[in-house]
């Protein structure tokens, strides 16, 4: 009967130790997530597109930036497709394709995006208006 309380605190010591060890990765990092390629021009293109897309994981990095495991992947991924040949705007676009628009720190004008767009400049020509009208009633 003493063997319970042991017995629990052995499954719970387990359960406690093993769960962050669990959560580290098993997979080997992805072949480009940290070598550069070999050609200086190809590798200078693809460091400039790295550091306009957006960590999907710590979001307030660049890829080129993030130790993630993710931003790793797709640092090998820009790299792996800009050594193939691809252009880094087409890469760009893949990319928003399939992670959607935040991934890249330069948004594109869309229909949806004009609001935003927009709203700087509206509210520059209402603070310019309302400040026209603080300075008449000043002067008479």
């Amino acid at each position: 009967m003493r063997r319970q309380p042991a017995l629990r605190l052995s499954v719970l010591l387990l359960l406690v130790t093993g769960v962050p060890a669990a959560g580290q990765p098993t997979t080997p990092p992805a072949p480009y997530a940290y070598r550069q390629l070999e050609n200086p021009q190809q590798e200078a293109q693809a460091k400039a597109l790295m550091e306009s897309l957006r960590c999907l994981v710590c979001q307030g990095q660049s890829i080129a930036d993030s130790d993630a495991d993710m931003a790793g992947d797709m640092r090998s991924m820009v790299r792996e497709r800009i050594k193939a040949g691809e252009k880094p705007e087409a890469i760009r676009t893949w990319l928003i394709e399939r992670y959607g628009s935040w991934v890249s720190y330069k948004p594109t004008v869309e229909p949806v995006t004009w609001p935003l767009w927009a709203a700087p400049i509206l509210l520059l020509l209402v603070g310019l208006w309302l400040a026209r009208g603080r300075f008449r009633r000043r002067t008479r």
